[in-house]
């Protein structure tokens, strides 16, 4: 008996959501078009949103034919000639990791899709709800957006900035918290959980999903960039008060609203070693490209707690392709990983996920190759923001990849102890209950 598949899901020009009568889901790996496996599909987790795909006709599954076909149009009524429809898709809650990209006729000649991450969707008939491509890969439900009532952010916010007028760091964190819904942000003024500690105006990558600064041509991005670089006064009269007293303390460097935090080392060096001296409480983490090794090995001297490294491939010309790199390369951002590591620090990298690219075969094989050379402690597996078919095509997509849950499946088949992901963690659980530290690595 065939398994049952969920109708596919299309737009009207309105905007209004329908499921089709009789075509079904499709999704994308790469610029393939696939059916889900039914593993990979789950239902549309709570706080996640929809969204329409202007100008792109949806793909469906013909079930009668066996075959995949582009719908441009539906009968619109006998008063209303065949009416033009879009393709829709999801935008998960976080702590989820797609499997599959929206199935769609993706025009070339177009506006790029705004910074988003793109989920293929349906519609489940028998469990009456939406399901997606997709699988969770972390637990921690701190960052539900349920946890996140703005009615109560607005006065902690102004009492906060009362008592530390001239901080400039906290007037940007307001700005965030308020204008831009930073989680992270607003963590700082509940006093609780992980808050940011942006330091750089400037960057040495120019990614092409950065989202904080895009060329006047492209999609606006989700951020303005902090102006300034705080003094360690400011970041410590932040963070002190936060490492001493939040539930599940953290303060990180890198963040949305700035640029790379690398850059501005020696300053962060001073303020984390100041925070370490004042507390012992808490956890202190840096997010970055790793560029600047000799930087990175500053800041474990410093007492740095933990890094995360963000890569969107580990191989060298896909790297290059998407971060496009000023004056530091690839082999630098290797070698900071590896600095890291060797000091003992807890050690992450933030894999920017898209299924065709991750899942590549050569991709899956360099990746396999990394984890056992640099033994890192979690793969953070974030959704990568960006238009599908404009990242594609910069790196060069020509087919499919396993499967994204195949990829999982090898990298915990070879490495039983590498740790999935989606948050940083506080020290105390960088190593959950039970799990055996140390790095036995299977034979290949």
């Amino acid at each position: 008996m065939s398994r049952r598949l969920p109708k596919m899901l299309y737009a009207d020009p309105q905007g209004n959501i329908f499921d089709h009568p009789e075509l079904c889901m499709a999704g994308m790996n790469g610029n393939q078009t696939v059916l889900p496996e039914e593993m990979e599909l789950i239902p549309l987790p709570e706080d996640s949103r929809l969204f329409t795909m202007p100008a792109m006709p949806p793909i469906a599954w013909d079930r009668r034919t066996k075959s995949f076909i582009t719908l441009e149009s539906v009968p619109g009524g006998r008063r209303r000639g065949p009416q033009q429809i879009q393709a829709v898709a999801a935008f998960m809650a976080p702590g989820y990791m797609r499997t599959l990209l929206p199935a769609c006729d993706y025009p070339t000649e177009r506006e790029h899709l705004p910074l988003w991450s793109y989920t293929a969707v349906g519609w489940d008939e028998e469990q009456e709800c939406f399901v997606v491509a997709a699988t969770r890969v972390d637990s921690n439900r701190n960052w539900d957006p349920c946890n996140y009532d703005d009615r109560t952010l607005d006065p902690l916010v102004r009492t906060m900035l009362g008592e530390m007028p001239d901080n400039r760091l906290l007037e940007q964190l307001a700005r965030c918290a308020l204008d831009y819904h930073c989680f992270a942000a607003k963590n700082l003024f509940y006093r609780r959980w992980e808050a940011p500690l942006p330091t750089s105006p400037v960057c040495n990558s120019a990614c092409l999903g950065c989202i904080s600064l895009q060329p006047s041509d492209y999609c606006p991005s989700n951020h303005e960039r902090i102006t300034f670089v705080p003094t360690p006064e400011e970041l410590c009269q932040i963070a002190v008060p936060h490492l001493e007293q939040a539930e599940q303390a953290i303060v990180s460097y890198g963040q949305g609203c700035e640029g790379d935090p690398i850059l501005q080392a020696d300053t962060i060096a001073e303020a984390t070693r100041r925070m370490k001296r004042a507390t012992s409480r808490g956890t202190v983490n840096f997010n970055s490209n790793g560029s600047l090794p000799d930087k990175v090995r500053l800041l474990c001297d410093a007492g740095m707690d933990s890094f995360r490294f963000s890569l969107n491939s580990v191989r060298e010309d896909l790297y290059n392709r998407y971060y496009r790199p000023r004056g530091y390369c690839f082999d630098n951002v290797l070698e900071s990983v590896r600095i890291a590591k060797q000091a003992g620090r807890f050690t992450m990298i933030n894999y920017l996920v898209s299924p065709g690219v991750s899942d590549a075969p050569e991709e899956v094989e360099a990746l396999l190759r990394f984890v056992a050379d640099t033994r890192v402690d979690m793969l953070q597996l974030r959704n990568l923001s960006i238009d599908p078919e404009y990242y594609n095509r910069e790196m060069g997509v020509t087919g499919r990849g396993i499967g994204m849950y195949r990829l999982l499946e090898r990298l915990k088949s070879e490495f039983p102890r590498l740790q999935f992901g989606y948050y940083n963690r506080t020290k105390e659980n960088f190593f959950p209950s039970g799990f055996e530290q140390g790095w036995p690595i299977a034979k290949r």
